[in-house]
C-alpha cells in the first residue's frame, strides 16, 4: 500500500515538473506582457478563458485526475442482466378431482404421503423456471439419472422430503436422496433485486447478508490468490469498510456473482413460498423448497416461483416426520389460465 502511495506521488511530481509549472510560468510571462500593452486588457487564450481562469481550471481539474483512480472501488458495478421472458406451456392435460382456487393460474397439486398441498406457480414472474418445475414434473424433458444415462420422466415421482428443518423449510427434488443430486443441467436465476428493495437496503439492515462481503470484496478487486490477497490485505480491509457502510445489498451480492434482471415482477421468501434450492449464482436444476415461515435472509439469493395456497397443514405434518420420511407420490400440473 505504501509502495502504492509513493508512486502516484511520483505521477503527481512529474505531473506538476512536466506540464504545471512550466504552463503557469507562460501565463505570468503572457500577463507581464499584457500589463505592458494595457492596464485593462487581457489576452484571452484559444478556448477564450484568460489565463487565471485557465489556471484554476487546471487547479480544479487535476486532483480528481490524479487521484480518481484510488476511488474506482466505490464505483458502482451493478448493471441489470438483458432477459428473455418465454410463454409458458403446459404440454400434458393433469385432471384432479379436488378442488382448486377459482383463482385463474397454473397449479401444481403435490401428492404426498402425508397429505396434498396445492401450489400456485408463478409463471408471469419467474417463466423459465415455472417451466422448467412443469416439464420436469411431467417428464418432458431429458434428464441424467444416477447412473449416468439419459433419460425422460415424471421426475419427482418417487423422490422424498429429504431435508426438513423445523422453523425453515421442507427441501425436495433430489434424484439421490441426499441434496447432491441434479437433472444433469443448471440454469440462471430468475431474481429482480430492486423489486424485492435491496437496492435501498445496507449490511446494517440486513446483516446476515455479511457472509457476501469479504468474497465480494475481493473477487471485485481482481484478487487470484491467497499471496495476492495477502499482499493487498490493507487495501481489501479498507475496501470492506467502505462497501459495510456505503454499498447496498444489491451491489454487495452482484459483486459476489449474482446476476439480477429489472424486468420480473420478484416475490419474497415468505412463509409458504416455493423457490429454487441451488449451491450460489445460477445453479438451479431440480431441488426445491418450501419455507414454512418468512426468510427475508433468502431474498436474491433463491429464485421464489410459487406460493403454498392450500396444505399447509400437510407441510407441518411433513416437517413433524423428518428428513426423509416424506414420499412425493405424484405431482399433477393444471392449467387454469
Amino acid at each position: 500500500m505504501l509502495g502504492r502511495r509513493s508512486q502516484i506521488g511520483e505521477f503527481s511530481s512529474n505531473i506538476m515538473r512536466l506540464f504545471l509549472i512550466p504552463y503557469i510560468n507562460f501565463l505570468f510571462q503572457v500577463d507581464t506582457i499584457s500589463m505592458k500593452r494595457t492596464k485593462t486588457q487581457t489576452i484571452p487564450t484559444r478556448g477564450g478563458f484568460s489565463p487565471f481562469f485557465s489556471t484554476l481550471f487546471l487547479f480544479l481539474l487535476l486532483p480528481p485526475l490524479l487521484f480518481c483512480k484510488e476511488n474506482s472501488f466505490k464505483k458502482a458495478q451493478y448493471k441489470p442482466k438483458e432477459i428473455q421472458t418465454p410463454i409458458v406451456v403446459v404440454k400434458k392435460v393433469d385432471t384432479v378431482e379436488i378442488p382448486l382456487p377459482e383463482k385463474k393460474g397454473i397449479y401444481a397439486v403435490m401428492e404426498t404421503t402425508q397429505g396434498n398441498m396445492i401450489i400456485e406457480l408463478f409463471y408471469k414472474d419467474a417463466p423459465a423456471t415455472v417451466q422448467n418445475f412443469i416439464d420436469l414434473a411431467q417428464g418432458e424433458k431429458v434428464t441424467i439419472n444416477t447412473e449416468g444415462k439419459k433419460e425422460k420422466k415424471r421426475f419427482y415421482d418417487g423422490l422424498s422430503f429429504h431435508r426438513v428443518i423445523p422453523g425453515f423449510m421442507i427441501q425436495g427434488g433430489c434424484p439421490r436422496g441426499d441434496g447432491t443430486g441434479s437433472p444433469g443441467y443448471r440454469f440462471e436465476d430468475e431474481i429482480n433485486a430492486k423489486i424485492l428493495g435491496l437496492d435501498k437496503l445496507k449490511l446494517k439492515d440486513l446483516p446476515s447478508y455479511s457472509r457476501y462481503l469479504n468474497n465480494a470484496v475481493v473477487l471485485s478487486m481482481g484478487i487470484n490468490s491467497q499471496a495476492e490477497l495477502s499482499e493487498r490485505m490493507e487495501e481489501a480491509e479498507k475496501n470492506a469498510s467502505i462497501a459495510k457502510d456505503e454499498f447496498s445489498v444489491l451491489e454487495i451480492l452482484h459483486r459476489f456473482g449474482y446476476r439480477y434482471n429489472e424486468v420480473l415482477l420478484s416475490h419474497k421468501a415468505l412463509k409458504g413460498s416455493l423457490a429454487m434450492a441451488n449451491s450460489g449464482p445460477d445453479t438451479n436444476g431440480s431441488q426445491f423448497f418450501i419455507n414454512q415461515v418468512d426468510t427475508p435472509h433468502l431474498d436474491g439469493l433463491h429464485t421464489v416461483f410459487g406460493d403454498l395456497v392450500m396444505g399447509m397443514e400437510v407441510l407441518e405434518k411433513i416437517v413433524n416426520s423428518g428428513n426423509k420420511n416424506t414420499t412425493i407420490s405424484h405431482v399433477y400440473i393444471v392449467d387454469k389460465r
